[in-house]
């Protein structure tokens, strides 16, 4: 029997060939341990990586005086832990070089009602040249119910005017649209169709809700004229687009209808679109659901 220790065996065994591990092998693992770590940031580093969604329509009551309407939304802002006040202003800054005539808010400014009121405290100057429009979400009107007073104060101090089961027409040239918003659906107390017997269906009318669970009644609801079709283009947030796109999202609202659960549809003769908005709830992650700005543009048909 031979022994490492044998000159029989060290003889035999003087020249054999020990493998080495290849560099490519080395660079392959690193790559690996690279792409593994990059998948499991990449949720938390989706949020800040917005895109601006731009849109032409060209509805058929649009009025014909008016060239061209450029409307700016923006929904789920939900400033706090997660969206500090600096990412407040970058986003100001990204919806001012839009260069909008119309800016809409779709609502959840922040955490819970006394948040919301600061929110609107501590806005910049967002700029349009036919003014700033916001209705309120379900985390603006948490209790007490008095906030809801203080809201609307600051809003009106920040230049935005609320839109809580109101109705606003917006002159342009000579011609007039019409923006109407009501109150958020689970916490707040709507009236869609005290809205709606506020307008004709000839008139050009946006609507705004929160949330786009809405829709159903908002379609049943009748214009002053007692006529169905009362309002032209609805917009909403809400559902974050369930804010990571896999296996039905984290953010879940089973009260809205999945037809009207993220982006665009149509009903009656509304174009309808749902947010993926632009902060996080939850979880401070997104997945293959960037946030939005949205930029829609209105021209005549004729």
């Amino acid at each position: 029997m031979l022994f490492p220790g044998n000159s029989d065996y060290r003889g035999r065994h003087a020249g054999a060939y020990v493998p080495r591990p290849s560099p490519m092998r080395h660079v392959v693992r690193i790559a690996v341990v690279l792409l593994m770590l990059g998948l499991l940031a990449w949720p938390f580093v989706e949020p800040l990586f917005p895109e601006v969604e731009e849109v032409t329509l060209q509805p058929a009551d649009f009025p014909e005086d008016i060239s061209q309407l450029r409307v700016v939304y923006v929904s789920d802002i939900h400033a706090g832990p997660f969206f500090s006040q600096a990412r407040v202003e970058d986003l100001v800054r990204r919806i001012n070089r839009l260069n909008a005539d119309i800016v809409l808010l779709g609502g959840d400014y922040a955490q819970d009602s006394a948040s919301a009121v600061e929110f609107f405290r501590s806005l910049p100057a967002i700029h349009a040249n036919y003014g700033v429009y916001a209705v309120t979400g379900n985390h603006d009107r948490t209790v007490p119910e008095s906030n809801l007073a203080l809201l609307r104060e600051a809003m009106l101090q920040a230049g935005v005017t609320p839109l809580i089961n109101e109705v606003a027409s917006v002159r342009i040239g000579n011609a007039s649209i019409w923006l109407a918003g009501v109150d958020d659906l689970s916490c707040g107390h709507p009236d869609v169709a005290g809205v709606a017997s506020q307008v004709r269906k000839e008139d050009y009318v946006i609507f705004l809700c929160h949330s786009p669970a809405v829709i159903p009644d908002a379609v049943e609801a009748r214009d002053a004229n007692f006529q169905y079709g009362w309002f032209d283009l609805g917009l909403f947030g809400h559902t974050h687009g369930g804010q990571v796109d896999l296996f039905g999202g984290i953010v879940r609202d089973d009260s809205v209808p999945e037809a009207y659960r993220e982006g665009w549809s149509r009903t009656s003769r509304a174009d309808l679109l749902t947010s993926r908005g632009y902060g996080v709830s939850v979880l401070p992650i997104r997945l293959l659901c960037r946030p939005q700005i949205h930029l829609i543009t209105l021209r005549s048909s004729n």
